[in-house]
């Protein structure tokens, strides 16, 4: 009976830390389809109330449009893209590379989400993981969901990993 008592705690430990860190609501697409990503921030750091969110965008997501947040002031960067896409029949060579939600003030004691959408690039590989670093700022402090895993790495491995999703073949 111990066995799986240990066990149920085990599992309700590693569940935890599961839910510890940002993650995407939906962690799988097709490449060449549209994709909203939600961003879940379930909490503040070390008890302070996250006051930022900024997100970078990977390549190979482009036409990114972010959603706004009343409270909260919206920026985004644009810049080149490593290489020219097709949308529509026509090339897209620049685009949102960084959104930026600030000014606002999310208790630790609660959950939100701050949401984007985009196009997979229809030449992403599937099968891979993109990946979205995300500096999550608190009242001075900052935690930075950035690490990706190295190939062969174990993601829970990581302290801070970066919300990813998996890439699916085209439809």
């Amino acid at each position: 009976m111990n066995k799986y008592l240990l066990s149920a705690c085990a599992l309700a430990l590693g569940t935890g830390t599961a839910f510890a860190h940002i993650t995407l609501e939906t962690q799988e697409a097709a490449v060449g389809s549209t994709y909203k990503a939600v961003l879940r921030v379930p909490h503040g750091c070390e008890g302070k109330a996250t006051t930022a969110v900024r997100v970078q965008i990977p390549e190979g997501l482009i036409s990114v449009k972010p959603m706004p947040k009343p409270g909260w002031t919206l920026q985004v960067k644009k810049g080149k893209y490593e290489k020219s896409y097709q949308l529509y029949g026509e090339a897209v060579t620049s685009g949102v590379k960084e959104i930026d939600w600030s000014g606002g003030s999310l208790p630790d004691e609660f959950y939100d989400e701050f949401v984007f959408r985009g196009t997979l690039a229809a030449d992403l590989p599937a099968g891979q993981t993109l990946y979205f670093p995300v500096v999550q700022e608190c009242d001075g402090t900052a935690d930075r969901w950035i690490e990706i895993p190295a190939a062969g790495q174990d993601e829970d491995a990581l302290e801070y990993p970066a919300p990813g999703i998996k890439l699916l073949p085209k439809k």
